[in-house]
């Protein structure tokens, strides 16, 4: 019996937030930057299933009331040179959630500074 709660709050918790990945543009495709072709479900936090603590995209979707917006996009949230928008595969700002269409690929992971492990990396002190 207590392995069976232990499941379904562990289940809880690992999902509790994923309704965000559709918040944002390609919120289920979010690139992993650690291993490649691999996807990163928790876009806003710097453990690749969404826990723990937020990364600087997920400080800033949380200053912007978990709203998709021209402010967050065209932020550059990790200091990477790309912003957001760029990241996430909304370059012009065009994505709602009632209408994602005008979406072309990622090309990163918005709160992890990419490369990893950079010397113009080196400040945010992630390591995969």
């Amino acid at each position: 019996m207590l392995f069976g709660l232990c499941l379904c709050v562990f289940g809880t918790l690992a999902s509790g937030f994923q309704v965000y990945q559709t918040y944002i543009p390609n919120g289920n495709i979010v690139p992993n930057p650690c291993l490649i072709g691999q996807t990163w479900a928790g876009a806003g936090h710097f453990s690749a299933i969404g826990a723990g603590p937020l990364n600087p995209f997920g400080q800033d979707f949380a200053a912007a009331g978990h709203v998709w917006n021209d402010v967050l996009c065209n932020k550059d949230s990790d200091n990477d040179g790309l912003t957001n928008g760029e990241e996430l595969g909304d370059p012009h700002c065009h994505f709602t959630p009632t209408k994602p269409g005008h979406l072309v690929s990622t090309r990163g992971n918005p709160g992890i500074c990419e490369p990893v492990g950079s010397a113009a990396c080196a400040w945010q002190g992630f390591t995969c």
